[in-house]
Order: structure tokens, then C-alpha cells, then sequence
């Protein structure tokens, strides 16, 4: 059997490793039309920023790692220009000789993965404008960047310019993951930057109120925020600089430009091949990875697959999920009944000392389906023993469904133990654990690590709470002309107040209960919900209509965005 590999990085050098310790026999060849096969292109911000140093550190695996460990003919630099399905060939051309051959396959394999999106703006290929997505790419920035160590005066050949003089000024268009890595990395770096994003937040797959919490952490940062702006043209400036010029008709200088708004599905050698492509621009596939073309399997950035939760067709550029698609297609290839169970999305963000992390549906997605069989709850519980030096609070948002307390997905953002939690939520999701399967979570526990109730077992908690009418829940968004009692204490209303709200510090509730109106609901709040739900227990058992209000203090903050458009940390 002969399995033709297109594409050597994620899923296409795990499917060939894979297929190889299946099936000895296999007759494997893997083209990569770029230079190198195997490396870690989601360290290519970090290796720009200098946190990773050497180059050949992103290496996992070389051509000749391929050929003499695994026995596959791995080909660098070698693009396929042609596939006849029906004929079961491809064309091979080798950028190196020119020469053009003809190879047959029983099974072909297309791993060809993403490209970024490089809109037909003007002067968008001008010196000092870069995508992100190779090893070159990241090379070429950081020669960019490091130019005035090299060359402090004189003409240089290759941009041309009279006056060579280190980058100081950066411009990062695209506020996802890569944009926001990238401007970590810059920061890093000493330079000033300017992140330009078209829509209202930044990282797009989060709930708005977990956005403001990244984009106030950037501010803090001294990062310059752009939101609700698109880039409408580049320009060349004095000295061998750039201009980046705003739909809104801003002007932002720059000295580099990284491009970060997002990447398109590689779909050229499906259309080739004749095969299905999905509603969302991707290969369709089913769940063994097959493509509409029973010999042909497709993995990784250029696929569509099923969301796990909602079950909808989804595009999702991970390395975690290419991999698996990877090994699962040499597992049917070599005659295995694997199946793919879809993809959840979980992720993680480095945002300087902190990280923002999420796994599963967003509350914005499941009302986009119409969705209606939902909660939500915050919460803001310390990463570990708070008795423990260096605890930090962590800012939850967890979803699950009211009719069977289903876990549907989560957002966290801290400086500590983010990984550990949404590691937890992400394994509750993929086994279609409930609320009431968190309460009951067995997580280990010591003083630096966690607590004797982790953050996932108070989630699980509070959304039991709620589904068993222990605590009646409402929103800020959704208060109506409810009867607003504050029980926090008198100095926190000092930093921060509500107008209108009467308050009753919890230690003295029981005691003025006849403050309170028994005709009205009445909405309790504190500073991130603990109090109000010990207040809205006393006030159910002495009969009065209470609902806490979600979070607290801390979540009616985060939900009002303060960083505009054009805001700067300081």
C-alpha cells in the first residue's frame, strides 16, 4: 500500500509517524513544499520575542529524523501542482531541481493547513510588513528587529533605505491569538505597540466581559488599543518607516507590522482533487477523517469539523486537534475503527503575567444558535490556600444547561493555576460530565497548589445551588426594577457604589430585616457573590422573593468595557 502525505508539520508528520509504527510495510512518501517538516510553529511568536532562543529548538523532527528513524520518504521543498483523483496520481514538483514527476497512491492524505489572510490592501507588501506562520517568517522578523544592532547607518541593499535604525514602534493588526502572542512578544522586546483589531474586543471566541479582562491587563501594559477599526491602507515613510492608516482615518507610525488577522483554509488541493468543501470553507470530512472521496483524508487547519458541544460545523486552527486527526486517519488507513469526537476548542493565551483560557461553547455562540436551555455563573475564587503565599484570584465564567445542569464550556483568566482549571472543565466536557459531577470532582489539594474545594468544585457548587433553587440567580443585564441590597461593608462602598441600593452589612441582615420589602424582589449583591449568596439563604427562609445577583461587584465591572478604542495603559 502507498500513502501519499501532503504537508510535514502537525497533522501530517503525526499521521506519517503514526502509519508507520501501525504498518511497516506501508510504502510512505510525505511532501512538505516549505523548507523544514515538524517544528512548532506555535512558538514563533516566543521565538521572535527571544524566550526561545535557538532556532533549531522549534525542530521536532528533521527530513532526516523521517527517513532513517521511521523509513518514510520525506520530501523538503516539494509542492504538489496536480492530483487526478480518478487516476489516483499526484504531481510533485521540486522547487529545488524544477523537475516535475508523477507519483500513484492508494491513499492520499492532505494536511496542508491554513494560510494567513493578507487583504488586498495598498503598500500591504511594502519592507517591514509580516504574516506569521513559518520558521523563515520568524527569522526574517527577528533580523528586522534586530537590524540596528547591525547596520546603525549607511544604505542597505535591501530595503534601500538611507538610515538603519533599531524598531521601536510596532503595529499588530488582528486582536486573536497570534496578534495577541505577537504583541506580548514586542512588548517584550522594549518596543511601544499598537494593537488594531476591526471588531469590539479583543480574541474573538471569548464572552465580552472575559475580553475586557484581557484587553484591560494589555492597557496595563502600556499596549495601545485599536478596537473597532480595520486598517484601510499602508503607507512608506521617512527614514524606512511604515504608516498604518485606520478605516477611521487614524494614522499609527510603525517601524513593523505584523499581520495577525486571521487565516484561511489551504483548500487549492481539494478543488484539485474534486472533493467536498464545506459551507464554513473547509474540507469536509466525517468522523474517520475521510473526505467526500472514500481514498483521500484530510487533517488539521484546513478541515471543517463537528463542535463537540453544539454538534455545528466549525473551523479550528489548533495543533492539538491536528494531531489527533493526524493519528486517527493512519489508524483507518491501517484498518483501525478510530473516530474523531469533535473539537471543543480548548485553549490557553499567555497575556504577560497572566493567561486567559477556555474550552467548550461561549455564551455568544450558544444565542447565535438560538439557544435558550442555558446558565451562567461567575465566580472568583483564589488559585490556591489563600493562607498560602502568592494566591491570586481567578475570574471564572462557566455555562451549563438548566434542564440537566450539562457542563457546556468555560472562560478563566488569572496570573496562577489557569491551566490546571480549564484542563478540568475541558476533560468534564469531552465526557459529558454535569454541574453536579464537578461538586463531586476528586482534585488534588495542597496549600501551593489548590484548596480543599477547588475552583471547580465551587463552580460545580454554585451551579448546583442554582439548579436546585438553593439560590435563585439573576444578571445586571436583567435587574429590572428590582430592590437592590448591598451587604457589603461600608468602606468598600467608599471605592465603589450602586445608586439606589440600600446597605445592610451581612453581619447586621438579620437584625434590620424589617428594612426590607416583602412585596418587591429583592436583588443582593457584594463584591464577587459569596456574601449575597449567605444574605439571599437568610432572606429565602424568612420567605422574602431574593435572587443573588451573578458575581457580584466584580462582575458588573468586568462586564463594562473600559478600554475603548484608542486607550493606552499608563
Amino acid at each position: 500500500m502507498k500513502v501519499i502525505i501532503v504537508g510535514g508539520v502537525a497533522g501530517g508528520a503525526s499521521c506519517a509517524a503514526r502509519l508507520r509504527r501501525l504498518d511497516e510495510k506501508a510504502d510512505i512518501l510525505m511532501v512538505e513544499r516549505g523548507p523544514y517538516v515538524s517544528y512548532a510553529n506555535c512558538g514563533l511568536p516566543y521565538h521572535v520575542g527571544g524566550a526561545i532562543e535557538k532556532e533549531s529548538s522549534l525542530f521536532v523532527a528533521t527530513e532526516a529524523t523521517f527517513r532513517q528513524q521511521f523509513a518514510i520518504d520525506c520530501r523538503t521543498r516539494c509542492e504538489v501542482v496536480g492530483i487526478s483523483a480518478h487516476q489516483k496520481t499526484v504531481e510533485l514538483k521540486n522547487h529545488v531541481t524544477g523537475e516535475i514527476t508523477t507519483e500513484p497512491y492508494d491513499k492520499l492524505v492532505l494536511s496542508p493547513g491554513a494560510a494567513p489572510i493578507r487583504p488586498p490592501l495598498e503598500g500591504i507588501d511594502l519592507p517591514g510588513i509580516f504574516s506569521v506562520r513559518t520558521v523563515p517568517d520568524a527569522r526574517q522578523m527577528r533580523e528586522w528587529l534586530e537590524r540596528g544592532a547591525t547596520m546603525p547607518s549607511g544604505m542597505d541593499k535591501s530595503t534601500g533605505c538611507q538610515t538603519m535604525t533599531k524598531p521601536q514602534r510596532a503595529v499588530v493588526v488582528g486582536g486573536g491569538f497570534i496578534g495577541l502572542e505577537m504583541v506580548e512578544n514586542l512588548v517584550q522586546r522594549g518596543l511601544e505597540v499598537t494593537l488594531i483589531e476591526q471588531s469590539a474586543q479583543v480574541m474573538p471566541p471569548l464572552d465580552p466581559e472575559m475580553a475586557n479582562l484581557v484587553q484591560r491587563s494589555m492597557t496595563k501594559h502600556g499596549v495601545r488599543l485599536e478596537l473597532n477599526d480595520g486598517v484601510a491602507e499602508f503607507r512608506e515613510a521617512d527614514r524606512c518607516t511604515l504608516e498604518v492608516i485606520t478605516s477611521s482615518g487614524r494614522t499609527h507610525p510603525a517601524d513593523i507590522v505584523i499581520l495577525a488577522i486571521g487565516v484561511r483554509p489551504e483548500t487549492t488541493l481539494a478543488t484539485m482533487a474534486g472533493i467536498e468543501i464545506g459551507q464554513r470553507g473547509g474540507i469536509r470530512v466525517d468522523e474517520q477523517m475521510r473526505t467526500s472521496n472514500p481514498d483521500i483524508f484530510a487533517v488539521g487547519d484546513a478541515i471543517e469539523v463537528k463542535d463537540f458541544v453544539t454538534g455545528q460545523w466549525s473551523l479550528v486552527a489548533l495543533a492539538g486537534p491536528a494531531n489527533r486527526q493526524g493519528r486517527i486517519a493512519a489508524d483507518v488507513i491501517a484498518g483501525r475503527d478510530s473516530r474523531y469526537r469533535g473539537t471543543q476548542g480548548t485553549s490557553i493565551c499567555q497575556i504577560f503575567e497572566a493567561a486567559i483560557a477556555q474550552t467548550g461553547v461561549s455564551e455568544k455562540t450558544l444565542t447565535r444558535l438560538g439557544e435558550t436551555d442555558f446558565e451562567k455563573i461567575y465566580l472568583y475564587p483564589n488559585s490556591h490556600a489563600g493562607y498560602y503565599p502568592g494566591a491570586k484570584m481567578l475570574a471564572m465564567k462557566v455555562l451549563f444547561r438548566k434542564s440537566d445542569g450539562r457542563l457546556l464550556g468555560a472562560q478563566v483568566f488569572g496570573e496562577d493555576g489557569v491551566p490546571k482549571r480549564i484542563d478540568s472543565f475541558a476533560m468534564a466536557i469531552q465526557m459529558g460530565c454535569t454541574i453536579y459531577d464537578l461538586e463531586e470532582s476528586e482534585l488534588c489539594y495542597a496549600p501551593p497548589f489548590g484548596s480543599a474545594k477547588d475552583p471547580v468544585n465551587f463552580a460545580g457548587m454554585v451551579a448546583a445551588d442554582i439548579l436546585r433553587g438553593d439560590m435563585p440567580q439573576c444578571h445586571w443585564d436583567s435587574a429590572g426594577n428590582a430592590f437592590l441590597l448591598d451587604v457589603r461593608n461600608p468602606p468598600e462602598l467608599a471605592v465603589e457604589s450602586i445608586p439606589g441600593a440600600l446597605n445592610i452589612p451581612l453581619p447586621e441582615l438579620r437584625a434590620r430585616l424589617s428594612e426590607l420589602p416583602r412585596e418587591r424582589e429583592i436583588h443582593v449583591t457584594c463584591r464577587s457573590g459569596q456574601r449575597a449568596y449567605y444574605a439571599t439563604r437568610i432572606l429565602l427562609q424568612e420567605g422574602f422573593n431574593v435572587r443573588n445577583l451573578a458575581g457580584g461587584m466584580l462582575a458588573r465591572s468586568h462586564a463594562a468595557s473600559d478600554a475603548r478604542s484608542g486607550s493606552s495603559g499608563g
